[in-house]
């Protein structure tokens, strides 16, 4: 019996769109089958980014090879649901819009059942035969592995084979069996990413928004939690406030923490937060005391394996 064809992301980062007229003018870069985000980027102002989030512009993002499910197919865009992505919104996957141009569809795709490289570089070079050329990966980019050579990882691609360095990826069995980090490896890994501008949706090392940040240092540690903020405070382990350990991720709401929760960070011990803020803003690391996060602070949720016994 022959293998259903899935939909898989064909460009190393594509954005999940509200709807497939929310793209503005100034946002063409990030768009087509060949994208360049550090244009887009360079390219929008404070007010239009701002403008992603408060116009309800974008819904997240999804990264190179991982899998959609088309629902709709509308002009040169399809409706898709992210099932690596839990959410409230489909208990199928996050929901969103994505042009065509940047999906494929692939009759032979398996990242669950056999070895799969991991891009724990924040950027990795993927080199492609058949004279595609060179793709510049995201972090948490997962491709099959074919082969492990010395130097280089020849992995699957959504159109055909490649390699990475071996410097820049980790290979593990299967997707599901990677590794499990701690709660002081969540915390470390979003370390790395400190100076790095915020993007609502961002869920790459572009940009990562608020709870995209703590989504992606969880994946990275071997944990998939819910894409949004207020669902990551209703899952995993509760964590006591008064009791907190590095890796807790701490949840932030209005009305002095009993309103809708807004924010998410990492807890990075010493009573500080890291966490991803706003747009203008970069992944940083501050004392809670004192400022309005300490005021909000309303819960905390354990992911990776407890640091104490």
């Amino acid at each position: 019996m022959a293998a259903q064809s899935k939909w898989v992301v064909s460009v190393p980062v594509a954005t999940l769109w509200t709807s497939y007229d929310s793209p503005r003018e100034i946002d063409s870069a990030a768009l087509g089958s060949k994208p360049d985000y550090e244009a887009w980027l360079e390219k929008l102002t404070y007010e239009t980014r701002l403008e992603l989030c408060n116009s309800n512009l974008v819904q997240s993002q999804v990264l190179y090879g991982q899998e959609v499910i088309v629902i709709e197919q509308r002009d040169s865009w399809a409706h898709v649901l992210v099932p690596e992505q839990p959410s409230g919104k489909d208990e199928r996957g996050y929901p969103g819009w994505i042009p065509l141009e940047q999906l494929i569809s692939v009759s032979e795709w398996e990242i669950e059942n056999g070895p799969v490289a991991e891009v724990r570089s924040k950027k990795a070079k993927l080199s492609r035969e058949n004279g595609l050329g060179e793709l510049e990966l995201s972090y948490q980019t997962f491709l099959p592995v074919l082969e492990e050579q010395e130097e280089v990882i020849i992995v699957q691609t959504p159109d055909g084979t490649g390699s990475l360095s071996a410097q820049d990826v980790r290979v593990s069995a299967s997707y599901s069996s990677r590794r499990k980090g701690s709660g002081s490896d969540i915390a470390d890994e979003g370390e790395r990413f400190l100076g790095l501008p915020y993007l609502w949706g961002g869920m790459s090392s572009y940009g990562l928004d608020c709870s995209g940040f703590s989504y992606t240092m969880c994946k990275a540690n071997g944990y998939t939690i819910p894409r949004d903020a207020h669902e990551q405070a209703s899952d995993g382990k509760e964590a006591d406030l008064n009791d907190l350990q590095k890796g807790d991720l701490l949840f932030f709401a209005y009305e002095e923490g009993k309103g809708f929760i807004h924010h998410v960070g990492i807890y990075y011990g010493d009573g500080q937060l890291l966490h991803s803020p706003k747009t203008g803003k970069t992944v940083e690391i501050i004392p809670l005391a004192g400022t309005i996060y300490e005021k909000e602070l309303c819960a905390a949720r354990r992911y990776g394996q407890d640091t104490e016994e």
